[in-house]
């Protein structure tokens, strides 16, 4: 159970070999976010290649009402995906760029 503005690590049951050169990401289910408030607090949180470990999956209630989490209840989905891995190469200067070294609200609002 969760109550009103608890997170909790909810543990899955579920382990994957998940093949190099891919990722898992966790995401929210839409449905429980907009119906009970729960979802996934770092969202997405990420699965590695190398991560042999059960899933946990890290939820917190944004509602004013305890929700029960009961065996097989679906409260978070993954979705994988390919990735590279790039070579760094150390440099003095980066180039330049339209935006520069602007940060935080540096694109406008519209």
């Amino acid at each position: 159970e969760i109550l009103p503005g608890e997170r909790l690590l909810v543990p899955t049951g579920v382990h994957i070999a998940i093949p190099a050169g891919y990722v898992g990401f966790v995401h929210p289910r839409s449905g429980l976010a907009i119906k009970s408030g729960i979802t996934v607090l770092n969202a997405p949180g990420t699965i590695d290649s190398g991560y042999r470990g059960e899933i946990m999956v890290p939820l917190i209630n944004h509602s004013n009402q305890s929700f029960k989490i009961s065996r097989l209840d679906r409260i978070a989905q993954i979705v994988f995906q390919q990735y590279e891995s790039p070579k760094f190469i150390p440099v003095a200067e980066l180039p330049g760029s339209m935006r520069g070294s602007q940060g935080f609200g540096s694109t406008g609002v519209k």
